[in-house]
């Protein structure tokens, strides 16, 4: 007897492009999966806060309420980093498109962008300060403004899947060719 609720296999029967029936257009996504690099970042941060933790019970169970304290802080502010570190990355949907980064979210309704297009520059390498030659999603605004960044081929979402990227931006790209001419 098949049990087609208790397997994964439907999902991958059907294309990745295929909308789901219950797909909502209102709701902020992101049109493709966190990368290898992100997921293992946060994932390293999420082992060093749980020695952090586990450093906390032991120096609690010492009678030690200050240093416990502080050690408890210090371990949710990593896991907290690395919660934001698996958040960060580009969203869509209906209302426009948010740029979201460490320490701080841009958004901009798609009525304000006059185009969005894949172009060959330096990008950051993992987001670091050095800057390989790359491919990167640019969004350009309406009016005065700098192009804003939106994907790039090196960040830590696409480095070595040149394929995740192409169909990342052409998502993208499909987002603001529908909405960008319902204005």
């Amino acid at each position: 007897m098949p049990l087609p609720f208790l397997t994964a296999d439907r999902g991958f029967d059907a294309g990745e492009d295929v909308a789901l029936p219950f797909d909502d257009h209102d709701q902020w996504r992101r049109p493709y999966r966190p990368g290898p690099w992100r997921v293992g970042a946060a994932a390293l941060a999420l082992l060093l806060a749980s020695f952090m933790l586990l450093a906390t019970v032991i120096i609690a169970f010492a009678a030690a309420g200050t240093a416990a304290a502080i050690c408890l802080a210090a371990a949710s502010l990593v896991v907290l980093a690395a919660l934001r570190l698996l958040r960060m990355g580009t969203w869509v949907s209906r209302h426009g498109v948010r740029r979201v980064g460490f320490l701080r979210t841009t958004t901009l309704p798609w009525s304000r962008a006059k185009a969005v297009r894949t172009v060959q520059q330096p990008v950051r390498w993992l987001g670091l300060p050095r800057t390989v030659q790359g491919q990167a999603l640019v969004l350009v605004p309406n009016g005065a403004g700098d192009q804003m960044v939106l994907l790039t081929d090196h960040s830590a979402d696409f480095l070595s899947r040149v394929e995740a990227f192409d169909r990342a931006a052409d998502t993208v790209e499909a987002w603001n060719a529908e909405y960008a001419a319902a204005r």
